[in-house]
């Protein structure tokens, strides 16, 4: 069985030292599975330190809009390693997510979510399903910068990095590589989304060009998404931006059989956070009928990462003894295959019991210690490209018809960059637009020069002095730039 490895893996100085994690009860569930993980790893003789933190649903109550008091954050540096519940966001505005919080601030740049079946005991339609999904995690609409930018318009800007693309990518094959695995998928919207989505492929066939050995290639995340679902075997580690991650994981977990069975790893240089992929639940908490089994599982990689691979094979082996003798909790039993319904603390006494057994009908469980998988430094290239500002896009908030617009606009035109076209929701609309487009309030409106010689920035003083004096309410702009003589921006669709 292959190991699932981290990059930050830390052991033991001595084999009798305990190391430090810091370890959160979460909210709704949370504390029962917890309480269940905590006493298998005992068991089963993990020498690990616990440090208490309290984060989630009580701290948002005490008025922290991000889930986690200012001097938590000390305590989860000194630990480096998190082992955290699920918790329950509170509903209403004015809340960030905690789980984003945590891995952005921490620097968790890699989200590792192995999605595996356990038929015929789980119920799935794809008995040999193996997937690991790599996500990046910090970057792309997750970046949260979102604004309402006129009354029937809100943005959400989706960021993505060069050295953010690079390092989930080179992190993807090594985790292949260091895990036997044989192929890599890039899955990515880079036929929509040509600069953003465009990069991350581009750098992923770029960084797949030092990894002879594996396996490339690069599908569009829908139809990719699409296959996952009804052909699983077909891949092997998927490494996606942010959003795409999330929602491909999810569904991948649950094509395997359970969403409640998946655990994820958060990955940085220095840091690491594990977790089950599922939520708090909070309508069955307190009824002990949840399954410990994704918190259990990301506690196993945690071991691995902490350098203690033994006693992670020995409890892996041991749930795998659990699900092969029928001892199972509401959500994955099923008449004739399960033997015995059993409650979150029956079922990791249970898992105790079975410590140093193997399986008989899954294959056993042998982790080993193996090298961390450091990310390579990123260095910003020496010879930065040349930067040549050749217009400008400026959003103006606006009801009346768009030739009206354009008029004004004109006016404000200067003596290199003329109006080049109008778009709505992205689609041109002017000049030759069609009647049939539907438009809303918010204008994108292109200003170039011609033929896109460098603009002197005065102008852009000049041509927002401009649409003042036309009447013109602005939201924002872009400038326009090339960079090598590369357009630095998107045509607009319809152009």
């Amino acid at each position: 069985m292959n190991v699932v490895c981290s990059s930050t893996a830390s052991s033991a100085s001595n084999q009798n030292e305990l190391t430090p994690i810091a370890i959160s009860y979460g909210d709704g569930i949370g504390p029962e599975i917890m309480t269940a993980v905590v006493d298998i790893l005992n068991q089963a003789g993990a020498k690990l330190e616990y440090w208490p933190i309290e984060v989630g649903e009580t701290v948002y109550n005490q008025g922290h809009s991000s889930g986690i008091a200012p001097e938590t954050w000390q305590k989860l540096q000194k630990a480096k390693v998190f082992l955290k519940a699920p918790i329950t966001t509170p509903q209403g505005g004015g809340f960030k997510s905690l789980n984003v919080t945590i891995r952005k601030t921490l620097g968790l740049y890699a989200n590792v979510r192995p999605c595996a079946s356990y038929a015929p005991f789980v119920k799935t339609e794809h008995p040999h399903m193996n997937v690991v999904v790599i996500r990046e995690n910090e970057e792309d609409l997750y970046a949260g910068i979102e604004h309402r930018q006129t009354e029937q318009v809100y943005q959400c800007l989706k960021l993505i990095t060069k050295p953010g693309c690079e390092r989930i990518c080179r992190y993807a094959f090594e985790y292949a590589r260091a895990n036997g695995r044989k192929k890599v998928t890039c899955m990515t919207k880079d036929n929509i989304m040509k600069l953003t989505d465009g990069l991350f492929h581009k750098v992923f066939d770029e960084i797949g060009s030092d990894y002879p050995e594996i396996q490339k290639e690069h599908r569009i995340i829908d139809i990719g998404m699409a296959q996952v679902a009804c052909r699983p075997e077909l891949f092997d580690v998927i490494v996606t931006p942010n959003l795409y991650g999330d929602i491909l994981s999810d569904v991948a977990a649950e094509v395997a059989g359970s969403v409640g069975l998946a655990p994820s790893s958060n990955i940085g240089d220095h840091c690491a956070m594990f977790e089950a992929i599922h939520g708090s639940a909070p309508d069955i908490a307190g009824q002990n009928i949840a399954n410990p089994s994704g918190l259990l599982l990301a506690a196993v990689m945690m071991l691995v990462h902490v350098g203690q691979p033994e006693v992670a094979s020995a409890i892996h082996n041991a749930w795998l003894c659990t699900i092969e003798d029928g001892i199972h909790t509401k959500d994955i039993y099923q008449l004739g295959i399960s033997k015995e319904l059993v409650g979150t603390r029956e079922f990791g006494n249970a898992v105790c019991q079975r410590l140093g057994s193997i399986p008989k009908q899954f294959s056993t469980i042998t982790y080993t210690e193996v090298s961390p998988l450091q990310s390579e430094p990123i260095h910003a290239s020496q010879t930065r490209q040349k930067k040549e500002l050749v217009g400008i896009d400026i959003f103006i908030d606006w009801t009346r018809t768009v030739d009206e617009l354009a008029m004004r606009l004109q006016s404000a035109e200067t003596q290199h960059m003329k109006l080049q076209m109008i778009t709505n929701r992205g689609v041109k609309v002017w000049p030759n637009g069609f009647p049939e487009t539907f438009v809303t309030d918010h204008w994108r409106c292109r200003f170039i020069s011609d033929p896109q010689l460098e603009v002197p920035k005065q102008e852009l003083q000049d041509i927002m002095g401009n649409l003042l004096k036309a009447e013109l309410d602005f939201i924002k702009s872009e400038t326009l730039c090339l960079f090598d003589g590369q357009p630095g921006f998107s045509l607009g669709q319809g152009q």
